[in-house]
């Protein structure tokens, strides 16, 4: 469990440095380059992220604290669902979630680990899943606040822009819930 929290420390870590300590950000970005500084931000959280993955993994034989109500897969489906959708709409421009949403990645991750709490009861999952919905509810109202502060505005969405990130999200979903989900994670998220 101690790979995991390490990796949770450091991924949260390198992702609240925008909110926590910006003029050091502006500083480090200043002194390393913008590239610079993106690899280092990309390597501390790729190392963060495969330590949580790797910590998870060795709770997987932990006794559950609790058993999950029959049915809550197909809650957690839905939500995960949204999340997938939410995710594209991160990287699709000129889309209507994130002209209204902002910061879409970060509501994705607060429905993703949402719906993964749900069924899963272990202590590695609640420190997962749970640390992670705690981090992303926080940066989202904390980036809410300084897009307010800094007047940030998106792009206006359109409708055939946000319908492709529906169909996107949704495909990748599928796939993923279908196939990829028992091959990667080792779990059949629909029993």
């Amino acid at each position: 469990m101690l790979a995991l929290f390490i990796g949770l420390l450091l991924f949260i870590g390198v992702n609240l440095i925008r909110i926590f300590a910006p003029d050091w950000r502006k500083q480090q970005i200043a002194r390393l380059g913008m590239l610079g500084w993106k690899g280092l931000y990309a390597t501390v959280s790729l190392i963060g992220f495969a330590l949580m993955v790797w910590g998870y993994g060795q709770t997987r034989n932990d006794l559950a604290l609790w058993v999950a109500p029959a049915g809550i897969g197909h809650l957690t489906a839905l939500l995960v669902w949204i999340a997938f959708v939410l995710f594209a709409a991160t990287y699709f421009p000129a889309n209507h979630f994130k002209a209204r949403l902002g910061h879409p990645m970060l509501l994705a991750t607060k429905l993703w680990a949402f719906g993964h709490l749900l069924p899963n009861a272990r202590p590695g999952d609640l420190l997962l899943f749970g640390g992670l919905l705690a981090w992303s509810v926080f940066a989202f109202v904390a980036s809410r606040k300084i897009d307010k502060r800094d007047g940030v505005t998106y792009p206006a969405g359109k409708v055939g822009n946000t319908i492709m990130v529906v169909i996107l999200g949704t495909a990748v979903w599928a796939a993923f819930s279908m196939f990829a989900h028992v091959k990667l994670i080792g779990v059949k998220p629909y029993y």
